[in-house]
Order: structure tokens, then sequence, then C-alpha cells
């Protein structure tokens, strides 16, 4: 079924393509005839040209042969674009997701992202700020000063970046430092009490030095409460400061230094019950509330309040030098990120998870040089440089029971007898299983260093026709370290030992021997050995079945010893290179209209499982119990032999998972076509994107599982259109259709997946955005709307979770609609309306299996409808 859909969408590209080309057509002599009018008019309709910097050069979207999506400056200030997470309103083939905290967030580009819950994953969507990486969401998402332009581009961009990117980019650049002093100050507020500041000042310190500061605050209440507190929560705390300055001592040298600092203190985020499935009752037994699957109420449940805590600061250095036949730039920068967050984990008043705090710390330097060429008339362009980063990232977690756990255990193990039985047997005090301040306390550290080299080459084959090369190589090195210590003294039975034990004592007392009386089964084994053996081998079988007088309580254990790493068989390491390419065809069919075809591939090297969830790969252990019969103290089952077993590092309840995701081998190939006219522009690209490996971070209801997919692909058609009919109406259309596929995941998390459609990814999103410039009273005014539908798409690659959360009726589709309303006045004050989510569309981001509640589904709501009236000055 899914080739034949598969064949389908080929040809649907195949159409579409062909229409593309058609259209161009047509605009082409839509085009012509417009350029037959008066030049008043067309200089009246003419549409701005917007420049792009992400290629390394200096060139005007419409020339640029790349699939690349820009957001103006003007775009940024007329539909309050408040943070980078707000631009996916405006480009439909860009995705963000934010879940438990802020920088719990992931960025997908034509549906391929990663990152979020595992500080060991970097994302494959690479974000940079001013040329500088910035390697987690945590670190990504600060409101930022000035900015001047955000790009997107598709794809694997590893020949122009460096740095791992095998889905896309986002290049965000800012105004760098004038020699003519200006600033502005800029004071919004809105509902939920929200007030955000910011101010900024550059100007000359001498004739070859300027300089900028800027500074920024953003609050707001939450727009939701937590009924146990009274505190309301998803509010904004957030205020930063950055400072530049940019020597230019003659025409060929620029310097510009920027320093940084922002925090985030918030308390974020709410996760709404879903699914209130069969675990309620225990909640409730054990004196639990929750807001039973009402998500948009907003409020909920929860012991303590959600906190995080952010501090991101860095400095970075550019240094471009004209050498005459080339310009060289150097960007050297280091960068520290520090995250602190707990959350209630369990989501209700029940005290199940005492505390679950997530401490991280990531130190980063990046050094990049670079040469480019500079000649005009040139039949070759080139483009190569190097590439350096090294990383640290230190991750402690401590997760604890809370005095809720212990009665929640009892209530879904069909009451207090099971644990209490096992309590009696082992020899513990009652209420030892469970109890409160049990759990587990885990330390990470990660040590990451890498370097390439890349390159392009532009050949003009004649002045219409341009072939480019672009390679990169690249090696990674990885060094991981995990220790954890598990308390929990219920997920440290054996209980397949324990059952042999407690099954063999049973059939010893059918023949009328206690097995704790040594002068009782001494001699029944000496008298009957040929029995006893029969004895033992029924105890085993027991033992290791479903009837296990104690397997019952198998689910419940939850956290397990943790073998550390690395160790005698896991060295910790891994070692990664790879070279990746681009190779494309460019041609102006005419001075309007640019046609090009480009394959390149993209590479992502192997992330760490830096959690609790981190277990040994099948091929160094198979999972099994080693049983020793309690009387003869011999063994009489041996766990199966593999390198760990084999070691003498088998610990019990060891399961099998992964400690890396290998590394992840992007694929693209792509057709575009870019028309531009005075009055009327549109892009299109028709592309098959693959990766081999895709790094998927699944939670499986007590933690996340990493793993790779052997092939995810996404084939795709993506457009922009901007229509100028009149001088002051400006419209833009732009859509993302995908047909994404596990083309093969066997081994998931959920079973194999392969043949299945991921989940996250809609196959529809689209945006329709209309500006309309006037005069009010006066005075230059606008007016804006801004409509982004994303269609819907699977809850969760596990089959159970997607079919019980569609069951209950809940959406993941979304039609959003923001407007905004400004003007200037005659003393240049800026005044702006607006509204985000200006219908109040309710649609959940995420769905997943609620903690230890199985059969339970939480979620996380959007942003309700959000608006407010902002007030610049410029001068």
């Amino acid at each position: 079924m899914a080739v034949t859909h598969n064949k389908n969408f080929k040809s649907v590209i195949r159409a579409a393509l062909s229409a593309g080309v058609g259209m161009g057509a047509i605009v082409a002599g839509a085009g012509l005839s417009a350029s037959a009018q008066e030049n008043a008019e067309v200089e009246n309709r003419r549409l701005d040209t917007i420049t792009v910097t992400s290629t390394k050069r200096e060139q005007t979207l419409q020339d640029v042969p790349v699939a690349v999506s820009v957001v103006s400056e003007d775009a940024i200030e007329k539909a309050q674009i408040m943070d980078i997470n707000d631009l996916q309103t405006l480009v439909p083939s860009l995705a963000f997701q934010q879940s438990q905290n802020s920088s719990n967030t992931t960025f997908s580009i034509r549906g391929f992202g990663n990152g979020a819950n595992n500080v060991g994953i970097e994302p494959s969507v690479g974000v940079f700020i001013d040329g500088v990486y910035r390697s987690r969401a945590a670190a990504q998402i600060s409101d930022l000063p000035n900015l001047q332009r955000v790009e997107v581009l598709r794809g694997p961009q590893s020949t122009l970046f460096g740095k791992n990117a095998s889905a896309g980019v986002i290049s965000i650049v800012t105004r760098e430092p004038q020699f003519e002093s200006q600033g502005s100050v800029e004071g919004t507020v809105g509902n939920y009490n929200s007030v955000r500041l910011r101010g900024d000042v550059t100007g000359p310190l001498s004739e070859t030095v300027a300089f900028s500061l800027a500074a920024n605050m953003n609050t707001r209440d939450g727009y939701g409460e937590n009924l146990v507190t009274g505190s309301k929560l998803n509010d904004r705390d957030r205020w930063g400061v950055r400072g530049e300055l940019l020597f230019v001592p003659n025409d060929d040298l620029k310097i510009r230094l920027i320093a940084d600092y922002d925090e985030i203190d918030e308390l974020c985020c709410i996760s709404g019950n879903l699914v209130n499935g069969p675990t309620a009752g225990a909640i409730a037994v054990s004196g639990g509330q929750l807001v039973p699957e009402d998500p948009f109420s907003y409020d909920t449940f929860v012991n303590f309040d959600p906190t995080n805590e952010l501090e991101n600061s860095g400095i970075s250095l550019q240094v471009d030098y004209d050498l005459g036949f080339a310009n060289l730039t150097s960007i050297s920068a280091q960068r520290s990120s520090e995250d602190l967050s707990n959350i209630d984990g369990d989501f209700t008043s029940t005290s199940l998870l005492g505390q679950n705090i997530v401490f991280r710390d990531i130190d980063t330097f990046t050094q990049e040089l670079r040469l480019t060429s500079t000649a005009t008339d040139s039949k070759v362009d080139w483009m190569v440089g190097a590439y350096y980063f090294d990383e640290t990232v230190d991750s402690a977690n401590d997760l604890t029971f809370g005095d809720g756990f212990r009665p929640f255990l009892d209530a879904v193990t069909g009451g207090g007898a099971a644990l209490a039985g096992l309590e009696g047997f082992v020899g513990v005090p009652a209420g030892t299983l469970g109890a409160a301040g049990q759990g587990m306390s885990d330390v990470f550290l990660q040590d990451n260093t890498a370097w390439s080299v890349f390159g392009t080459l532009d050949i003009h084959l004649s002045d219409r026709l341009t072939a480019t090369v672009g390679i990169n190589y690249t090696e990674d090195e990885k060094d991981a370290i995990g220790e954890a210590l598990s308390t929990d003294v219920l997920s440290g039975l054996d209980l397949v030992q324990l059952g042999y034990t407690a099954t063999l004592a049973s059939l010893l007392q059918q023949n009328g021997v206690n097995i704790s009386d040594p002068t009782s089964v001494g001699p029944f084994i000496q008298n009957n050995p040929a029995v006893y053996a029969q004895l033992q081998q029924a105890a085993v079988g027991v033992a290791q079945g479903a009837q296990n007088p104690f397997g019952v309580l198998a689910p419940i254990q939850f956290v397990p010893p943790f073998l550390n790493y690395p160790n005698a068989i896991e060295s910790g390491s891994t070692s990664d290179s790879d070279t990746s390419y681009t190779l494309r065809l460019a041609y102006d069919v005419s001075d309007n209209i640019n046609v090009y075809g480009s394959y390149a591939t993209g590479f992502k090297s192997s992330s760490w499982n830096l959690s609790r969830n981190s277990l040994p790969f099948a091929e160094d252990y198979t999972p099994s119990s080693t049983i020793v019969d309690p009387v003869t103290q011999q063994v009489v089952f041996q766990a199966v032999s593999s390198p760990i077993t084999d070691a003498g590092l088998n610990l019990p309840n060891l399961t099998t998972g992964t400690r890396f995701a290998g590394p992840e081998e992007a694929e693209v190939f792509e057709l575009g076509v870019k028309a531009k006219f005075e009055n009327f522009a549109i892009n299109l690209a028709v592309f098959d994107q693959t990766i081999e490996g895709f790094q998927s971070n699944v939670f499986i209801g007590a933690g996340f599982a990493l793993s790779n997919a052997g092939k995810q692909s996404s084939e795709g058609i993506e457009f922009d259109a901007t229509w100028r009919p009149t001088e002051a109406l400006t419209l833009t259309f732009a859509g993302t259709f995908l047909d994404p596929i596990y083309d093969s995941f066997p081994n998931s998390p959920s079973g194999d997946l392969s043949g299945t459609r991921p989940s996250g990814i809609p196959k529809t999103n689209t945006s329709l955005n209309g500006n309309y410039d006037f005069e009010f009273a006066g005075m230059d005014a606008f007016v804006r709307a801004d409509w982004a539908r994303t269609s819907d798409s699977p809850w969760a690659d596990d089959p159970n979770t997607d079919t019980a959360v569609r069951a209950a009726g809940y959406k993941r589709s979304s039609d959003v609609v923001s407007a905004s309303f400004g003007f200037v006045t005659d003393n240049d004050i800026a005044i702006t309306l607006w509204a985000r989510n200006l219908l109040d569309e309710q649609y959940n981001m995420i769905a997943f299996p609620t903690t230890v509640q199985t059969g339970s589904f939480n979620g996380w709501p959007n942003q309700p409808r959000t608006y407010g009236i902002s007030v610049r000055k410029n001068f």
C-alpha cells in the first residue's frame, strides 16, 4: 500500500514540476507585458530585493539556486515575531515543538528534526546566529535584538557550514553596529499581564570603531494554573543583554566582537490529560487528583510547580579581511549554556514522583576559517573553509519517588498483598518497597571534538549555465561516561531468582519438607536426589515463565540497577568520518527565470544516549538470570553467554537497548524553478529526501529510547509566491506538501514500523500572508494578516498511542490566524496592535504515554490567543 502511495506521489511531483515550469512561462509572459508599461507604474510595483548570505556569498533570493526561505526585518516587526519559535507561521517547511520545558524544543525542516529530551543528541537542524553554531535548543530560543533577517535553508548544508546539518539550517543575522548614532526603544503590553521591553543604541566611538548595546526583557503571567499551589504556569520571564564592537581600520579589514548573556526563569510547562486510563482508580485511591481529558482548561494538579532555569552566554570574534583575490573570514566563538529543571512527571497531585531534577552544562568552542573568491568576471567562483568544534556536556538527574508511590503500587497490583508478601519473603521491613526517597541518581559526561574541511566551486559554463560542486570531509569523536545509582529496592530484586526460591519451597512443602529447616530438607535431598532434581527443573520453568509468583511486580520495576560505562566491554567512545558533497546545475532561462537541479548528501555523527535509559546493545548482552539453588548453593541455570555476562558485569533486571545511535546519512534530489518580475515572484522546489539511520528518540512511559531508523524518506513539493498587485498590497502564499515514510525501521521501540508514516509530520503545511500599506489620519499605516495551516499527522510512532489518542477525538491539525495593525505618528512613534492565534485555535502539539500510568496519555496543548499593543520610538 505504501509503495503504491509513493508511486502516486511521484506522478504528482512530475505533474507539479510541469505545472511549475508552465507557471514560469505564463508568469514570464505577464512580466514581459508589464515591462512594456510606463516606467513610473513599473517602479511603483517593483518587488523588494531580498539578500541571502547563508551561501557565503551575498546574493539575491531569486539568484541563489538553493531552497531557502527568508524572513525579513520588516516581516518580523509587522508580524510581531516574538522569538524564533514563531517563525513556523511564516515558513511552512519549518516546524517547532516544545514539550516539558523551554529547553526541550525541536526544530524540523521537511519533517526531519530531533534533539529534544536527550542532551546527547545534536539536532538534525543546525541553528547559526551571526555565523556561530548553537548546538542545543537551550542556546537557540532566547529573544534576540536587532534581527535583520532569518534564512531557512532546506536539505543538508554541510558543504556550506562545515558543521552537522543533515536536515537543514536556520541562519539568523543581526544588525551590526553603525557609524551613525541611532537607537530605539520599544515597549509592549498584552493579555496575561504581558510586558516586553527592548532597547538598543549604536554609534561611533571613533572614525574606525563603532559600538552597539541592546537589552531586552519579556515577562508574562501564565495562562494555566496549578490547582495544588495556585501558581500560574506557562509564564514568560526572560531577559538578555548584548554588546558589540565593530573595528574598521581600513577598507580591507573588518572586525566584529559580540558578547551576550541571557536568562530564562519560568514555570513551564503544562501537560494536559488526554486519555484517563485504567490507572485512574489507583490515582484516586492513593489520594490524587487530575483534570481528566480536558487539556485546554490549561489547569493541572501537580505537587510542585515545574521550574525551568536557563543561562546562556557567549563571546564571538569575526574577522573579515580582503586579500584582493579573496575574502578571508575567521569566526571564533566560546559559548556556555546551563539548564536546570524540575517537573512532577506523573502530572497528578499524587506524589508518585517526589522530584525529577535535571541539570545540564554545555560548553562549546568553535572556530571557522573561510576563504571566498571575489573576482567578478571569473569563470570560476570558489570558497574553501575549515571548521573545528570542541564541546563538553555535563548532565545530572535526580529522580525520586514520593510518598504516594507505594499506595499507587499497591493499587495497580490489586492491593497491598503482593508487595507485602514480597517484603515478608525477602525479609525487609514493611513499606520498604516503593518507599519515598528511593529512585535513581545519574551523571553523564561527554567530550566531543570534530573538524571538517569544506568548499564549493561554481563553474560558469556559459553566461547562463553554472555547475556547482561542493564537498565536505568531517571527522567526529565522542567520549562518553555514564554512571548511575539506583536506590529503588524493588527494582534491584531479581524476581526470577526469588520466584525460583518461592516455587521450590512450595514444591518441597507439598512433599512434606520445610525448605528453611536443614534437618528436614537435607535428608530429603540425600535420599531423593532424582526427585529433587525434578523439583529444581520445575521451579526453574515456573520462575522463568508467566506463573512466577512475583511476576506481576516486574512491570513496576521502573529504575533497575544501571551498568556504568566505560567498562570492560563498552569503550564509551565513537569515531565517525564522512565525505558529503553537493552537485548542482543552474540555468538562467531568462533574466527573470532560473531553474536548477541538484543532488546533495549530508551527515550527522553518532549521538550518545546520555540518560538512565542508556542500555547495552543486543550484541553485547543477552538478558537472563543465573539461578542459584538456595539449599545446595549450586547453579541450576546459567545465564546465557554474552560478552557482558562472561565479563561478570551482569546486573539484576538488566535489559538491552542502545548506548548511542549511529550516524545519520542524508541524501536529497531536488529540482527547482525561481521566477521574479516587477510585481510577482514564485519559487518552486520538488525534492526526494532521505536520511539513513535517522536518530529517533521516543518516549516509552518511563524514559526515552534512542535508536536508528533504517531509512526515513520524504518526497515533497515546496513553493512560495509573492504578488504585489498594487503598490500598497503585498500577498504571499507558501506551502509544503510531503509524503513521509519509514522505508525501514524494523527494530523500533514499538516494533517493526517499516512502511508506516512517521509521527508528527503533516502532509500539508501552508501559509497565507497579506500586508496592506495605507494612510491613516495623515499617518503611514499598515494592516497585516497571517494564516498558517497544518494538516493532521500521527500522534506517535507507537500505533497503540496513536489509536488511543485518535479514538478520544483529539486533533493535531491546526489553523492559526494572526493579525496586526500599525501606524507611525508625525513624531516617528510606531504603534502596533497585534494578536497571535487570533481565533484561539486549540490543538495538541505532542501526545505521549503518561509516566507509570499504563493506558493513560498526556499531551502538550498549544498556546491560546495572545494580543497586545507595541510602541516603538526610533532616534
